[in-house]
């Protein structure tokens, strides 16, 4: 692979205080050097490694100022990429950032493509491969919650617990390996079914228990998609106000107000919620109501959790019963709004039809019940245990994948032994789980891979 000197701008483009354009290569400092005049004609080579340097940028061709900047030099190993990293501090805005990026590929870098700063972290041995993928998932994380798994990758948490998984299994077939091979050596113990069976025990349960962290881990880096369900006018925009504490939706009198599917992220106690708002589902002759309604009928079947309103002050309905047949099976938290009105709904049937699920009681016009739903929805989905900092939790799909294969493997090495199998002929499976999780650090995956793996990520990351 080419390690030319790439460059690209790394703050989000628009008005602010400041923008940044990123360069790394060994020709990073040089590039920057002929555009950049410091004081008294300071040139870039010559200052220290992590200092941040006054000047201009001047256009060479016209000696016309273009910027007045303040300019990072980080030089080679120690920065992200284990390269030359230069980093020009432009005045937010995009016409004096482009300048500044046009100037910069003018005179010998090459425009980065998406995530290769960290791509070249990555192949440089600064970063393995799912502490690149814990960048991308820092950077979309929309709770504290989510941002701390982020950071454990990041630190590597993951990465040590898999090392220390495969170095254990390289351990055992290296074993096998010399009584294979030198079965005359005396000296060396032999491996025996029940020692590598204990072994394999050792790393199946420890797999398992990484992958009962998956589901939390997942919802953290995805957020949890939530569809408010029920008939027109129980209050499911009120509710979806409530939760983003601001009015994105509609409130009326009016059933039907609600004529299309509002999506909106909301932080509940640390969990990432897609609140989706939907028409409220009954028959209809109102076309477009009618479009609405279709819509809410297919959010509800890719929702992870339902939120079912009904409403106090009436009587269950016909619909009301569809609805709890049509989530009859899914995660379901069922909201009797509007306490605040004379009662007449039969709540010993809402709770015969609600089975096991949770019931909480609001009155959304006067803010109660809100605290109560959002700890239901948190002790669903992690009871607490979200909290504890020691627990690596998993919440890639990649990585989520690759270790129930290596569990997989890692069974097949357990009835092997139980049925007896040669030794040589079990170490197969037990290779394969040794490459399986050497995928999730990057260690034996494909060049493919990395490549679209990378390829998601944002421009000058």
């Amino acid at each position: 692979m080419e390690f030319d000197t790439i460059t690209a701008i790394s703050t989000p483009m628009g008005e602010g205080a400041i923008a940044i354009v990123r360069l790394s290569g060994d020709q990073a400092i040089e590039i920057t050097d002929k555009i950049f005049v410091g004081v008294n004609g300071k040139k870039l080579r010559n200052v220290q490694s992590h200092t941040i340097n006054y000047g201009k940028i001047i256009d060479p061709s016209t000696k016309e100022l273009v910027e007045e900047v303040m300019v990072s030099v980080m030089k080679a190993p120690k920065t992200f990429t284990r390269e030359h990293v230069v980093e020009i501090n432009c005045h937010g805005g995009l016409v004096s950032v482009n300048r500044v990026l046009q100037l910069v590929l003018r005179h010998g870098a090459r425009l980065a493509e998406p995530g290769e700063f960290t791509k070249r972290a990555f192949l440089n041995g600064r970063i393995d491969l799912s502490q690149a993928e814990a960048v991308m998932d820092l950077i979309r994380a929309k709770t504290d919650r989510a941002m701390k798994v982020a950071l454990g990758q990041m630190e590597g948490r993951l990465s040590k617990l898999v090392k220390k998984f495969r170095q254990e299994i390289l351990e055992v077939v290296a074993h096998v390996e010399v009584n294979i091979d030198y079965p005359e050596y005396d000296d060396v113990e032999e491996m025996t079914h029940r020692m590598l069976k204990e072994k394999a025990e050792y790393i199946r349960d420890e797999l398992k228990k990484l992958l009962q962290t998956a589901h939390q881990g997942k919802i953290l880096r995805e957020g949890l998609s939530t569809a408010i369900i029920g008939r027109p006018n129980v209050g499911k925009s009120s509710l979806l106000n409530s939760l983003v504490q601001e009015n994105k939706a509609i409130v009326t009198d009016i059933p039907g107000t609600t004529r299309d599917v509002i999506e909106e992220y909301v932080n509940v106690r640390g969990v990432p919620l897609r609140l989706v708002d939907t028409a409220g589902i009954r028959e209809t002759e109102d076309i477009v109501e009618r479009i609405g309604v279709e819509r809410s009928r297919k959010v509800l079947k890719e929702a992870d959790l339902i939120l079912l309103v009904l409403n106090y002050a009436d009587d269950l309905t016909t619909e009301d019963m569809k609805l709890f047949e049509a989530v009859k099976g899914m995660d379901v938290i069922v909201i009797i709004n509007k306490t605040d009105l004379q009662k007449r709904i039969n709540m010993d049937k809402v709770k015969q039809l609600a089975d096991k699920h949770t019931i909480i009681s609001t009155s959304l016009l006067e803010e109660k019940g809100v605290d109560e739903l959002e700890e239901a929805i948190s002790s669903m989905y992690f009871q607490g245990s979200i909290e504890a900092s020691d627990i690596t939790y998993i919440s890639n799909s990649r990585h989520i994948a690759l270790i129930g294969q290596a569990l997989d493997s890692i069974e097949e090495v357990i009835s092997g032994i139980e049925m007896g199998t040669p030794i040589d002929i079990i170490q197969i499976d037990l290779t394969r789980t040794w490459e399986l999780l050497g995928e999730i650090i990057g260690d034996t995956v494909q060049e493919s891979l990395i490549n679209q793996l990378f390829s998601q990520f944002c421009l000058g990351k």
